[in-house]
């Protein structure tokens, strides 16, 4: 796996996952890997979402910004509770704002930014129950090894 952020973009990037957690039930993960190991990006987002076990949230309220760095491609995928609310265009909103920042080379704004706005998005839809627990890591997940 090629080193595409640096261990503080990596923590800049954990922080906005937990703010974007902040006030809200919903989950978001990040999913980096060097290669996409599907034609479609969006066929693979949903692959990894059901591998990090995303589709198991309570309320179907998960998340994952993915991210494929070698084939430059990006996808962003929701479970049925928050996609039935806030529909395909906002996905693409998301994916629109994490292009102009990536076309800059700027990864880490780009999925900070990415991810405060799920986040924005979850708190409107989902807000958070007194008896919320943190179902997800909050890290950012890899592909293997067998991508390099």
């Amino acid at each position: 796996m090629s080193k595409f952020l640096t261990k503080e973009q990596e923590q800049t990037i954990i922080s906005a996952i937990k703010e974007a957690e902040t006030n809200t039930s919903g989950e978001v993960r990040v999913h980096i890997e060097d290669k996409c190991k599907a034609e479609n990006v969006l066929d693979r987002a949903k692959e990894v979402f059901a591998e990090l076990h995303m589709h198991e949230t309570e309320l179907q309220n998960g998340v994952i910004v993915y991210v494929s760095t070698k084939d430059h491609k990006i996808g962003v995928w929701g479970d049925e509770g928050i996609h039935t609310k806030v529909g395909q265009h906002f996905w693409n909103d998301v994916l629109e704002l994490m292009r102009k920042y990536f076309q800059a080379d700027d990864y880490e704004s780009g999925l900070r930014d990415a991810v405060l706005l799920i986040g924005e998005k979850l708190r409107e839809h989902f807000p958070y129950q007194k008896d919320d627990v943190n179902e997800l890591p909050d890290d950012i997940s890899y592909g293997g090894k067998k991508d390099a």
